[in-house]
């Protein structure tokens, strides 16, 4: 009988654990995919010196920001059923 008891817990365990697993998949993705087109965004392909320039630097902040800015609306919208806030 204790083993029927603790199995809806192993389940909610599980369960919880599989989300967590998949949000950490989204995270680590989400990161790749950002640097990815920052970089080739802003980065120079000729690397002259070892340092970003600032001009580089300015252009990495505003494309994370704006990546991360787009994600959260495409986010809202597809929790609204595509309706934009």
């Amino acid at each position: 009988m204790m083993a029927a008891n603790n199995l809806p817990r192993e389940v909610e365990a599980e369960q919880i654990f599989g989300m967590a697993e998949k949000e950490m998949e989204y995270r680590v993705e989400f990161f790749n995919k950002l640097t990815h087109t920052c970089f080739n965004k802003c980065v120079e392909k000729k690397y002259k010196e070892g340092e970003l320039y600032m001009g580089e630097n300015t252009c990495i902040d505003r494309c994370v920001s704006k990546y991360q800015q787009v994600t959260n609306i495409i986010g809202q919208m597809l929790a609204n059923g595509g309706r934009p806030m």
